[in-house]
């Protein structure tokens, strides 16, 4: 571990970012033109303590998953994450871990779509990174572990996750997840990943079992569904998706189909996350 190349790379690379790019406001009273150690800090879910120590050198050596979110709060490109994990002592994540790390280029657009609900998921379905707006919206998705952090997994073994789309929509939001998922065991042919979550799928749901077995094949690229949200209400919003080029991540836009989703989008803005209940709906991601 190089600690004082370390801490330089980390105090610079927080000094040379804007607060705007991460989606805070510049505050009349800030002394410097980058991040503070705070939102650093609150960005990554982690202590000031451990990130005062960080850019001091006297830290220990930091977990794979804390420099995970150092690279995403500090918007580190792909280069600059594989150099962090060096500087740090670790080996860069495999590119199948690397796929469970949302792209530079997507967090950034994440951060520019502001008060649009917007996240970036895996091909498998796993939210890799949300924005503030998604989070108010559906809770925080990049809470889970195992198995229930593909969304489709939880949608065929939690009712919870249903019960937040009206039921008329719940048979036709099933089909799209297991046909995606369908698509990307195809381009994925051969991974134990995608075979084994397809086998313990198969084995906790009846209803996937049906559907699969079905064998319908669909990448979702537009898609129009309502949320039943506990505290505004019913909300009609469109569902836009933006696919890398390798089709490995996917960036999902929402945006409010009617005046009166537009009315409680806002609303929502308004009450703040601050508010936001501690057991948060866990509604579709996709």
């Amino acid at each position: 571990m190089q600690r004082d190349q370390l801490a330089d790379f980390l105090r610079r690379r927080r000094e040379a970012i804007r607060p705007a790019e991460v989606g805070l406001a510049d505050g009349p009273r800030r002394r410097t033109t980058g991040l503070r150690r705070e939102e650093v800090a609150m960005l990554a879910g982690m202590s000031v303590d451990y990130v005062v120590r960080l850019e001091q050198g006297r830290s220990s050596q930091p977990s794979t998953q804390l420099l995970g979110a150092l690279a995403r709060a500090l918007r580190l490109s792909d280069d600059e994450r594989d150099y962090l994990f060096h500087l740090a002592g670790h080996r860069p994540p495999p590119a199948d871990q690397v796929a469970r790390l949302a792209r530079a280029g997507l967090i950034r657009m994440l951060d520019l779509l502001g008060d649009t609900p917007a996240l970036v998921l895996s091909d498998l379905g796993e939210v890799l990174a949300q924005n503030r707006a998604s989070v108010l919206l559906m809770g925080d998705h990049t809470r889970w572990s195992g198995d229930r952090r593909y969304v489709v997994y939880r949608w065929f073994t939690d009712p919870a996750a249903r019960a937040v789309h009206p039921p008329e929509e719940q048979e036709r939001h099933a089909r799209q997840f297991v046909a995606d998922l369908r698509a990307a065991a195809g381009r994925r042919s051969g991974d134990p990943t995608v075979a084994g979550l397809v086998d313990r799928l198969r084995a906790a749901s009846a209803g996937f079992r049906r559907l699969w077995d079905e064998h319908e094949v669909a990448v979702r690229r537009a898609d129009r569904k309502t949320f039943l949200h506990r505290r505004v209400g019913r909300m009609l919003m469109d569902c836009e998706t933006l696919v890398t080029p390798d089709q490995g991540q996917q960036l999902l836009v929402l945006t409010p189909a009617d005046a009166e989703a537009r009315e409680r989008l806002e609303l929502l803005r308004v009450l703040g996350i601050e508010e936001f209940p501690t057991e948060a709906t866990d509604t579709s991601a996709r």
